[in-house]
């Protein structure tokens, strides 16, 4: 199977609101948060933004166009995260321990995770899904809330993007691991695998 995107071959959709798109085993950037990480009225005004964007820019983009909403609405929202808002349920090494055993269960199965890194309040993750990504996202959210126990914790939705090439992968290894470089140690797990390693 390929590890990058390839435009000429078919790619599965799925999510009725706001589709996401899979092509068999091509890797995937995925980031999902806590239900109550995001300030209501900005994410509101910013959702409405992008899906205006969305509108007049579908997908498959090239890499002009990806940059270009990365740079109008990605940095926005990882800003808005990495501000900590919420209880942040990932502060606690307790909670982050059980993520961790739930993304880790099926690696080499389900899943081969490349990195990842679980934050206070979100979640970002590089890896090649070997089913259905929908079935993954759904399995470590559900599993995930029910054993740390404090209700529906997740948001529902969740943002992936398939990776393009060797460059696009070097890219999101060195953001997942910048991502916690202002937080206390004790506040983040860093996990990383032979490919990730192996970019400098």
């Amino acid at each position: 199977m390929a590890d990058f995107l390839n435009l000429s071959d078919e790619i599965q959709k799925h999510g009725p609101l706001l589709p996401h798109w899979q092509q068999e085993e091509v890797m995937q950037f995925v980031t999902f948060r806590l239900g109550d990480s995001m300030p209501a009225t900005q994410l509101r005004q910013w959702k409405e933004q992008r899906a205006t964007w969305l509108d007049f820019n579908p997908k498959p983009w090239s890499a002009e166009i990806e940059k270009g909403f990365h740079t109008r609405f990605t940095r926005q929202l990882e800003a808005w995260l990495d501000d900590g808002a919420g209880c942040c349920l990932f502060n606690d090494p307790k909670h982050r321990q059980i993520m961790e055993e739930i993304l880790m269960r099926f690696q080499g199965e389900r899943v081969e995770h490349h990195i990842w890194v679980i934050m206070p309040n979100h979640l970002h993750l590089l890896f090649s899904p070997r089913c259905p990504l929908e079935t993954l996202i759904k399995a470590w959210k559900g599993t995930s809330a029910h054993r740390i126990g404090h209700g529906s914790i997740w948001q529902k939705n969740y943002r992936d993007t398939l990776i393009r090439d060797g460059g696009h992968f070097a890219n999101a290894v060195r953001y997942i691991r910048r991502n916690p470089a202002k937080l206390r140690d004790d506040t983040f797990t860093l996990w990383q695998g032979p490919r990730a390693l192996a970019v400098k």
